[in-house]
């Protein structure tokens, strides 16, 4: 990973294609680098969950609709999907000098997913305040994230439920902040493995509540 930082910081400092096409040969040899530290966290990731992907992220940005010109990313993302439809959340790995993490959960719920959780939360939120407040949870990831969709509450909603503040978020995600000492570390691989597993509690609970109706009954 310290090849792979030095070449980030080398793009955030050169963000521009007559660089970036100059050092193309170490781009490549760093992305194959990569490759290979990413398929290993899947295979090891693979004994313990079922997945259904892995998606490495290019270093290219869309820049047609921002207001930030800069054609590289200056950092490289991986993510693990897992086995839908019974299997829901996902796993991500950011890679960026002082700024990575581990992270996972339900980053984009579509509008159906969402309204379930919600309604899930509305019902009852025991069994998500014991996983939260389980000391590993709170080891790994403090507390449960994620932007709120409304200020008050979404619509059909009491705004004055006690777990109000659960069901106005729009997102429900962890994330473990890593220094570049922990990535550089020779136990860097095994950290990220445990901290994805420390996330099955959450998701597995996660999957229950999206495979089933307000009754329980399986929708699969």
């Amino acid at each position: 990973m310290k090849k792979a930082f030095e070449f980030l910081k080398q793009v955030q400092e050169n963000n521009n294609r007559e660089w970036f096409s100059v050092h193309k040969s170490e781009f490549d040899s760093v992305v194959a680098e990569n490759k290979i530290f990413f398929n290993r966290i899947y295979t090891e990731l693979q004994k313990h969950d079922s997945l259904e992907g892995i998606h490495i992220f290019r270093i290219y940005k869309d820049v047609r609709f921002s207001k930030d010109k800069t054609p590289y990313k200056t950092h490289f993302g991986v993510s693990f999907s897992r086995t839908k439809p019974m299997l829901r959340g996902g796993y991500y790995l950011h890679l960026e000098p002082g700024h990575s993490f581990v992270g996972g959960g339900f980053w984009a719920p579509n509008s159906e997913d969402l309204f379930r959780v919600r309604k899930e939360f509305e019902m009852d939120t025991t069994e998500i305040e014991k996983i939260t407040s389980d000391k590993t949870f709170i080891k790994y990831f403090g507390v449960l994230k994620g932007e709120d969709g409304v200020k008050m509450a979404p619509k059909g909603f009491d705004k004055n439920h006690p777990a109000i503040d659960l069901i106005k978020k729009k997102q429900y995600v962890v994330m473990r902040a890593l220094s570049d000492n922990e990535v550089f570390s020779s136990d860097f691989q095994k950290e990220v493995i445990a901290t994805f597993l420390a996330m099955r509690p959450f998701f597995d609970y996660m999957s229950e509540v999206l495979t089933t109706d307000l009754n329980g009954e399986p929708l699969f």
